[in-house]
């Protein structure tokens, strides 16, 4: 089922923990689930990776952990961008930053 953030549809939300590559060009959001509610807390953006520790890389994984906590509670949209290019990709990141200051994407 899709979820609709600004005028964009985003395939998911899905558990974190049962994403797997390979993912093409995309924007991704993090969520927090509490109770039924899903917040988002973190927006991103890649290429195409086959990485299986993609996101359990990323420099902010702890934030998400402690906003969610724990990964049961973290979930996981993305928008397909295919053949974008970086810029793009941010140009949409940033206006979800600017609309909804996702925790994660705040400079410490």
């Amino acid at each position: 089922m899709p979820i609709q953030i600004l005028h964009y549809e985003f395939l998911g939300p899905i558990r974190l923990s049962e994403w797997g590559p390979p993912m093409d060009e995309v924007v991704y959001l993090i969520f927090a689930k509490k109770k039924d509610i899903f917040n988002i807390i973190y927006a991103g953006e890649s290429g195409k990776t086959n990485a299986l520790d993609f996101f359990t890389k990323n420099d902010r994984f702890k934030c998400w952990m402690s906003n969610a906590g724990s990964e049961e509670n973290t979930f996981l949209a993305i928008y397909p961008m295919w053949k974008s290019n970086p810029p793009e990709r941010m140009h949409l990141v940033d206006k979800i930053i600017a609309q909804y200051k996702p925790v994660c994407n705040q400079e410490n």
